[in-house]
């Protein structure tokens, strides 16, 4: 049951990255396209400021549940190193419980933003900006979901999984 969530999770967070590939695609190509366009034609294409500062907010959050799943967040470990692998093991716990409550309430503030702000447009594209507030949803979600799964995880008795990025940081 567990290997089966982890190949979901995979599949889920697989596609969060490449919707993240063509997100900043998009904005490369409105935003250099409308700038090309002001200094060339002296003209301009409004709607891809609203739709870049849309895509920039849905590339932030689902930037961040990504980074979370390769463990490449900052954070202070000198002192958890420190530890035997039972008070790493216990801090682990506490931090996860402590992110969750943390997602918990975003969540909650996030989700009160998306109803209010789904009734009212932006002035160029009309898009609803409840859309720009549901990207804070969807990352509150997976990184509540992440946390969960590590804190699961860490009650039975398992390693967290490897900083693949760390790797990458080097080469």
């Amino acid at each position: 049951m567990l290997d089966r969530l982890t190949l979901w999770s995979d599949r889920a967070l697989d596609l969060a990255e490449w919707l993240l590939v063509l997100a900043l695609a998009a904005m490369v190509v409105m935003v250099f396209g409308n700038v090309a366009l002001r200094y060339l034609f002296d003209s301009g294409i409004t709607v891809s400021d609203e739709l870049s500062r849309l895509l920039f907010v849905w590339l932030t959050f689902l930037g961040a549940v990504t980074v979370l799943r390769h463990g490449g967040h900052l954070g202070f470990d000198a002192i958890v190193l420190a530890l035997p692998r039972a008070g790493q093991q216990v801090c682990r716990i506490v931090s996860d419980i402590l992110i969750i409550f943390c997602c918990a309430v975003f969540l909650w503030g996030s989700w009160l933003q998306t109803e209010i702000n789904m009734g009212n447009a932006a002035p160029v594209s009309g898009v609803a900006l409840g859309w720009t507030y549901a990207a804070a949803l969807v990352g509150g979600v997976g990184l509540a979901l992440l946390s969960f799964a590590d804190l699961i995880a860490a009650l039975l008795g398992r390693d967290p999984p490897a900083k693949d990025m760390e790797g990458e940081a080097g080469a």
